[in-house]
């Protein structure tokens, strides 16, 4: 298609009379469609396609035309006459003659003998010129409550507001929402707008757009104890001996006694936090958990001056520093003699040595506990060893070892506190039949506890 116009615009020479006049000035008025251009000195047209919004419909093309324009097919062919161009700019005004006055040269009478006619959207000013008629700001125009009017050169065009779009006369909402993503996270769509929100754990940046994660540890640190942020969350996490209760947030004291049974070797003690091991009297915590005999011989000695400390598992004990018994005379250390030279003594052992020895309780059976040996051998001799008494229940089992030595064993187990006193004999007969014994009186302390 193929297209050739020209408009030439009239224009008006309009002399005003007086008598006293004393210059004339001539004046132009451009048609509408056109704008004066001081530099140039002639009107010229203005190009509608630039400042129309959205001037065409219907995917048609805006084609600038001499005093408006066209709206033609996307594939339509436009030639445009250089010539006529020129012809129309330069005939598209109106010359206008006005006669100034000396008393007041700058201003123009204010009722000319001549009306001028405007166009269509414009109207005449005081001073004889065409002025725009903006009917946005009169009223005059019929755009709908929901539409936003918007003054042109001579006329007006009803807009949307933003956040709307026009569907034949009317504004309907723009669902941002569906449109490319607006928001980092979730986009709620309001009328002629829309707003961005964030999933937990994160909130909205200063561009309204993007969701930057809640430090929750440093705004308002939820947990009792332990604070880990992580993204769009956080962890709470409990010192040592607590633990996280149901709901993720408290804590709670581990009851580490309940746990296990084993953790302290006599008593565990709960803590907030933590827990302690005791020891029943006598002993002392080591190493945290494990209970270890007090010496109180060597600590509290409360033995008097004629007796001896023997400390066992637990506590301790005085005996005499002079166990021996008529007739018997203490020759040295724990040891006492029957003298030959009384007649009672025949027919009792020759010597009886005292020892003292503790275990603990529930020791485990069989087990050697003491062994008893001979601390004279005479040549030619048979030694023979027995439990003389302390064995009524069958406790312990004596035996021999060697010609001169025997072991004690343990094969029940005892429980303590307890003491226990047996006598172990040693008989020593030679080929003349001479005869002899000694005893040794052993005094067995069973600990209150197995350890």
């Amino acid at each position: 298609m193929m297209l050739t116009t020209m408009f030439l615009a009239a224009f008006i020479l309009i002399t005003v009379h007086s008598q006293e006049t004393e210059e004339t000035i001539t004046y132009t008025q451009c048609t509408d469609g056109y704008e004066w251009d001081p530099i140039r000195q002639r009107c010229k047209d203005i190009d509608e396609c630039e400042i129309v919004p959205d001037a065409c419909k219907g995917g048609m093309k805006c084609v600038n035309h001499y005093g408006g324009y066209l709206c033609l097919p996307r594939t339509a062919q436009i030639i445009v006459n250089e010539r006529e161009e020129a012809a129309a700019e330069s005939t598209s005004g109106r010359n206008n003659v006005i006669r100034r006055t000396p008393a007041d040269p700058h201003r123009a009478p204010p009722n000319p003998t001549h009306q001028i006619q405007c166009a269509a959207g414009y109207e005449q000013s005081d001073h004889n010129v065409c002025q725009d008629i903006d009917e946005c700001a009169t009223g005059t125009h019929n755009c709908r409550a929901d539409q936003v009017c918007v003054n042109l050169r001579g006329s007006f065009s009803c807009q949307c507001p933003p956040g709307y779009q026009k569907r034949g006369d009317q504004c309907m909402d723009i669902d941002e929402c569906t449109l490319p993503p607006y928001c980092h996270h979730r986009c709620v769509n309001t009328p002629g707008s829309y707003y961005c929100q964030c999933n937990a754990g994160f909130q909205l940046a200063s561009n309204n757009h993007t969701c930057v994660d809640i430090n929750e540890c440093d705004a308002n640190n939820p947990c009792a104890q332990q604070c880990y942020n992580i993204l769009g969350s956080f962890i709470c996490q409990c010192n040592p001996g607590f633990e996280l209760s149901s709901d993720r947030i408290n804590c709670e004291d581990t009851d580490e006694c309940r746990t296990s049974s084993y953790i302290c070797q006599y008593q565990c003690v709960n803590e907030p936090g933590k827990f302690s091991c005791v020891c029943p009297e006598g002993y002392q915590v080591v190493g945290g958990r494990t209970c270890q005999d007090i010496n109180e011989c060597e600590t509290t000695n409360e033995c008097r001056e004629d007796e001896i400390c023997w400390n066992y598992h637990g506590g301790f004990r005085c005996y005499p520093r002079n166990p021996c018994q008529e007739p018997y005379v203490l020759t040295s250390e724990n040891r006492c003699v029957c003298p030959v030279s009384n007649a009672i003594c025949r027919e009792l052992p020759y010597s009886v040595v005292y020892k003292y020895m503790s275990i603990r309780s529930d020791r485990t059976v069989p087990s050697d506990i003491f062994q008893i040996q001979a601390t004279t051998i005479y040549p030619n001799t048979i030694n023979t060893f027995r439990i003389k008494s302390g064995n009524e229940n069958g406790e312990f089992y004596l035996r021999q070892t060697s010609a001169v030595s025997a072991m004690l064993v343990l094969v029940k187990s005892l429980s303590g506190p307890r003491e226990h006193i047996v006598d172990l004999e040693m008989l020593t007969v030679n080929s003349l039949n001479y005869r002899t014994s000694s005893v040794l009186r052993l005094t067995i302390i069973v600990g209150p506890y197995a350890f």
